[in-house]
């Protein structure tokens, strides 16, 4: 059996740095591409995100009638610690070797206090697999965030970390990706309904 995941990203917070477990609200005063968004997905699915507000707030959003199980602390965004809240170039200025080798060669490498970007994706997958088993052969609409959704199609389409920072993930964008018999496989990535 076949499970879907409609990985959708959260409204924008218009932040202009590095935004991971800090709990910025989400902008969410586009109504018609939340309607759209939430017309495009299934019916049946269910509705999940992590824990952070910008997250929930987009779930509670485009929920309608679809069935809501619990927030997950596993399916945030990654921990940029030090960073957090930060501006690239600000750091660039103070640590320039670390953050060019997070952004350049991401696996390993961690910010002051963060995750490496191989940690996040532990974090997530073990979240995601979790859902799955629980839900196997069904559709499950997963609100979240930009690396959180990335690790997702790395894993989908076997992708190098730095193959899926390739891809752009639009707040209120979906993107699909899919485990059954064949392994996960990667489908339309950042839909804009």
């Amino acid at each position: 059996m076949t499970t879907r995941l409609f990985l959708v990203r959260h409204g924008p917070t218009h932040a202009k740095c590095m935004v991971g477990w800090s709990d910025l609200p989400a902008d969410l005063s586009d109504s018609a591409a939340l309607a759209r968004l939430s017309a495009h997905l299934p019916a049946d699915a269910l509705v999940v995100s992590s824990d952070l507000s910008r997250a929930v707030a987009t779930a509670d959003a485009i929920q309608g009638n679809r069935q809501r199980l619990p927030h997950l602390p596993g399916l945030r965004e990654i921990h940029f610690g030090a960073w957090e809240l930060r501006s690239w170039a600000e750091v660039d200025a103070e640590d320039p070797d670390r953050i060019r080798a997070y952004w350049d060669t991401p696996g390993d490498t961690t910010p002051p206090g963060g995750e490496s970007w191989n940690q996040l994706c532990a974090r997530v997958n073990a979240a995601i697999d979790g859902l799955v088993a629980a839900h196997e052969g069904g559709n499950l609409i997963v609100v979240g965030h930009f690396g959180q959704i990335l690790s997702q199609i790395q894993r989908a389409a076997r992708l190098t970390a730095l193959e899926a920072f390739g891809h752009k993930i639009d707040n209120l964008s979906v993107s699909q990706v899919s485990v059954g018999p064949d392994g996960w496989i990667a489908g339309t990535i950042n839909h804009n309904p």
